[in-house]
């Protein structure tokens, strides 16, 4: 066996030698020796496929120390892609007019003849997209520098970790990366020479005067799930260019479903309870629907905004932050709603601004809490009030969907864990969308099963500046994930259930919306704080230290402890009709919205499990009873305690 071994070995460093020998000319000699410390053949294999597909001047592998970071950092600003702002270590970087969000359109799963996905998701022929793909790939980074970044996804040398390998021309996307990522150089250097990885391959195609992508009409992302790769070209915008974000989110959906945990599009926030406890939720909202926002509420601490890997570890399901930064909305952060993030945003520190407004070196945004300058420069060139669009439409100062890009050890309440390999256990799972007409402000679910299909499955919410699409549109919106999910989505509901059924302690299922208006007015029912007193609530729950109500859709507060949690927590009186407006059940929008639920998984998921319409018509049910009892619309005071 060991002369087996040794003849394996000789042949592994044979075809890393042979790989290497391709981009010999490319790279230098320091490059060469980083690159040769690594004896996983594949990472060679795929660096040297890129260098020949793209054809760039040179080649920079990164290997994470201090002074390659700096390097980054300093080529972003050289080349233009950013430019220095005022407060020292802040940037700021412009995408251009049509590359300001995620492209639902120009992103696609590559599937192989014979295989299928949901009709909800969208596809191409693999054979056909990759011909496509590559094509417009084809020596689009002539005259670059290829950067190679390694990067871990969760904290190394853990359960959760999982490798990854990006191949890119922007020095803004390798920037980027050392802020959201942990390092991985160091990783594929200690692992076995056929362990796998995620691979991306990005470039950001002809570039303008502005060095912003020139090409939107020819961006394209495209998922190969059957060789864990994205490919993504024309587009600098990081939701689709940084690989290891929502992209390569996709590939670990597929692994998690193979393997029976999950990754989920879910922050990470410790909540302080009485005692001096904190427990651990999980959250999974939309973009824009009040994610970070809520993982950032002050007092309690912050353990991760985006994506979450969630295990079962010795029957507890226990969770990681992905990364190690925020790529975040800015619109709406001000100092009096988000003071520990706008603190963070406004001192002296690594940040990358984008799409905002910049007047003398300081970046508006919109919703800051200050009058914006009449002038400056945006995303648009030069901006003036008033300008408008080639359809005649006013350009906004700053854009809707303008981010910030910031290490969570940034600020000052990011919680102790977040580099614990063994994660934290999660004790509860908040699902929560933009919902105007139906689901009440939070309710408890009243199993892992219920709550997994009628707050997770079928979360419906109203699409928002976040996608490059209509705004406003009502839709189902899977778990908070749907376009990310690279499985049939009736297979990823079958993996979610099953795994809080292996747990002996399962996190207890909320649903929350922050959005619910009244039917009259249009008014928002809810003030943004008040989402604090919901998590508060949430976390007396968990462990069982207040009662609540029984209603038709869940479990819901009761009057006398909500008073007191607004008083404690926002020093705020809480009136007796705010609640019962809030939490009155509306029978025939929530019969509406069991309907529509139904229709999108009968339609467009052909192999939902029966479980789930089970449960939905269990639901059905009683909100018919309950409105044969008392009416369409059921005050709170006619549910018993539970």
């Amino acid at each position: 066996m060991p002369m087996m071994s040794g003849a394996r070995s000789r042949v592994k460093n044979k075809m890393v030698n042979e790989y290497i020998s391709k981009i010999r000319s490319k790279i230098s000699k320091d490059d060469y020796l980083k690159l040769s410390r690594i004896k996983n053949p594949k990472v060679h294999q795929f660096i040297a496929e890129c260098a020949e597909l793209c054809n760039p001047r040179d080649i920079f592998i990164c290997s994470d120390t201090a002074d390659e970071l700096e390097y980054i950092r300093r080529m972003a600003i050289e080349t233009g892609e950013e430019k220095p702002l005022a407060i020292p270590g802040h940037t700021v970087h412009f995408d251009g007019p049509y590359d300001q969000g995620r492209d639902r359109r120009a992103t696609k799963y590559l599937v192989p003849k014979g295989d299928n996905l949901s009709k909800a998701l969208n596809q191409i022929d693999r054979d056909e997209g990759l011909a496509e793909v590559k094509s417009l790939l084809k020596n689009s980074m002539n005259g670059r520098t290829m950067i190679v970044r390694f990067v871990s996804l969760g904290p190394p040398r853990s359960i959760f970790t999982i490798l990854g390998l990006q191949c890119t021309d922007s020095w803004y996307v390798a920037h980027s990366e050392s802020i959201l990522f942990r390092p991985g150089y160091e990783e594929f250097c200690n692992s076995e020479p056929d362990r796998p990885f995620l691979k991306v391959l990005h470039s950001a195609g002809k570039l303008d005067e502005n060095m912003v992508s020139a090409e939107p009409d020819k961006k394209r992302i495209y998922i190969d799930y059957s060789e864990d790769t994205i490919y993504s070209v024309n587009t600098q915008y990081a939701g689709n260019s940084v690989g290891f974000k929502k992209l390569a989110f996709r590939l670990a959906i597929r692994k998690a479903n193979q393997e029976g945990w999950l990754a989920e599009h879910m922050m990470i926030m410790g909540v302080h309870g009485p005692g001096g406890r904190k427990t651990y939720f999980a959250g999974a909202f939309p973009s824009a629907c009040g994610k970070t926002s809520t993982a950032m509420l002050p007092g309690e601490t912050i353990l991760g905004d985006d994506i979450a890997y969630i295990r079962n570890v010795n029957s507890v399901a226990r969770g990681v932050n992905v990364e190690c930064g925020i790529f975040g909305i800015l619109k709406g952060i001000n100092p009096k709603d988000d003071p520990v993030i706008y603190k963070a945003l406004t001192s002296p520190g690594e940040v990358i601004f984008s799409n905002v407004l910049v007047k003398d070196g300081k970046p508006y945004w919109l919703g800051m809490g200050c009058e914006l300058p009449k002038d400056g420069i945006n995303y648009t060139g030069y901006w003036w009030e008033g300008k408008k669009d080639e359809h005649g439409n006013p350009i906004p100062p700053a854009h809707k969907n303008a981010r910030y890009t910031i290490s969570l050890k940034r600020l000052e309440n990011c919680d102790p864990e977040l580099e614990n390999p063994m994660g934290v256990e999660i004790r509860g799972i908040m699902y929560g969308g933009r919902d105007s007409k139906a689901y009440v402000p939070v309710q408890q679910s009243f199993s892992w099963e219920h709550g997994i299909i009628c707050y997770g499955a079928a979360l419906e919410t109203e699409t928002t500046f976040a996608t490059l699409d209509k705004e406003g549109v009502p839709e189902i919106n899977m778990m908070s994930a749907q376009d990310f999910i690279s499985i049939p989505l009736g297979q990823n509901l079958r993996n979610y259930l099953e795994f809080g059924r292996k747990l002996k302690r399962q996190p207890i299922i909320f649903g929350v919306n922050y959005f619910l208006r009244d039917l009259e007015t249009g008014e928002y029912l809810n003030a943004p704080e008040d989402k604090h007193v919901w998590v508060k609530w949430m976390e007396l729950r968990v462990h069982r230290d207040v009662g609540a109500l029984r209603a038709p859709t869940g479990l819901i507060p009761k009057y006398d402890d909500l008073k007191v949690l607004f008083r404690k927590v926002l020093d705020k009186e809480y009136k007796k009709e705010d609640y019962i407006k809030q939490f009155t059940i509306r029978v025939p929008e929530n019969l509406a919205k069991i309907k529509r639920a139904e229709n999108f998984y009968r339609d467009k998921v052909s192999d939902t499990p029966d479980e789930f319409f089970q449960i939905l018509n269990q639901q059905r049910e009683r909100l018919i009873e309950a409105r044969k009892k008392f009416g369409d619309y059921i005050s709170p005071e006619k549910f018993e305690e539970e």
